[in-house]
């Protein structure tokens, strides 16, 4: 009970020494900046320069108890110094994340700060407006409601499609606007993507899984599945 107490007094900028020392013993100490940031989603920040150690957090986490700032401590000063972030402290903070009133919270900030560049459904050889609405015929009944679309600002190799909840939106990479690149490829991709609409992301707990068991079982539902995904390997 005292050391939860003594929690509460402490700054931010001791919490984060307290723990380089338990990490660090034999370490001397650095200064510590800490600053909280109206970021529009949920990152923290840390470098080591000219000796000081500067911290950047997510005004999100502005209020949040004291465990918790501990937690976050513990996570960005073991990445840092590039250790294993202990479990304990990791688990804590991913419980704290994924309350609904924090979750929430995110998604109006990333609605209200954040800026998503959309270029538009048209481009050089494919319209995704026209995928999308194939698509929905086919596998939706045509009830889905189209979200904005557009293509990536390069050809990512690596982020194929994602799907944004905070700005309704999806975006396909332009490596499938390409006439050499297989229409299947795209329309796996897109289909992919709309299944996020159907299938929201589950939180429970630690846990955070983007594709559930009902996410994977109305996926195989598409035809040529295992050609498609041999497509993109070839990409």
């Amino acid at each position: 009970m005292q050391v939860q107490s003594a929690l509460l007094f402490e700054s931010p900028e001791q919490i984060y020494a307290r723990v380089f020392r338990e990490l660090r013993p034999r370490t001397p100490l650095p200064g510590f900046t800490v600053c909280y940031r109206r970021f529009a989603n949920a990152n923290s920040f840390i470098r080591l320069r000219g000796g000081t150690v500067e911290v950047r957090i997510t005004d999100v986490l502005e209020g949040a108890p004291a465990p918790i700032q501990e937690a976050l401590a513990w996570i960005l000063l073991a990445k840092l110094f590039r250790q294993p972030v202990p479990p304990a402290w990791a688990g804590r903070y991913r419980r704290w994340m994924n309350r609904a009133d924090v979750r929430r919270h995110l998604h109006l900030l990333r609605q209200s700060r954040g800026h998503k560049y959309i270029s538009g459904p048209q481009g050089e050889h494919y319209n995704l407006e026209t995928v999308f609405e194939e698509l929905n015929q086919r596998f939706f009944n045509g009830l889905m409601g189209r979200p904005e679309l557009g293509w990536s600002r390069r050809v990512s190799r690596r982020l194929l499609g994602h799907f944004d909840p905070s700005h309704n939106a999806i975006i396909i990479s332009r490596i499938f606007d390409q006439a050499q690149v297989p229409r299947l490829a795209l329309d796996y991709v897109m289909f992919h993507e709309m299944l996020h609409l159907c299938h929201p992301v589950d939180h429970s707990g630690t846990r955070r899984c983007v594709h559930t068991r009902e996410f994977r079982a109305a996926e195989r539902q598409f035809p040529s599945l295992q050609e498609a995904k041999a497509i993109l390997k070839t990409l």
